[in-house]
């Protein structure tokens, strides 16, 4: 099944990583509090263009605004590209 964001919203996988690089475990109440994702898709511009991203781009979003939803078990969260601040590269 396949998730397509309507209108310049992006689709974010949020990354697992259940432990840091030490091997620190990571409590999953620290996890939700980071702001960064992997790209899933990407909609349109009001204009009908592309957005500057592409699937698997790591991204960091702020803002209060974003939608956590579950799929099939899997965990996404959807933002307006407004709210993206930054691309890692």
């Amino acid at each position: 099944m396949a998730i397509i964001p309507i209108g310049e919203r992006v689709l974010l996988k949020a990354p697992h990583e259940e432990k840091t690089a030490g091997g620190i475990y990571i409590p999953e109440s620290m996890q939700k509090d980071k702001k960064e994702g992997l790209v899933e898709a990407v909609g349109l511009t009001k204009e009908g263009k592309e957005l500057p991203l592409k699937k698997g781009d790591r991204v960091i979003y702020g803002g209060y605004s974003h939608e956590e939803i579950e799929v099939q078990g899997q965990k996404y969260i959807l933002v307006e590209f407004k709210d993206l601040v930054a691309k890692i590269e």
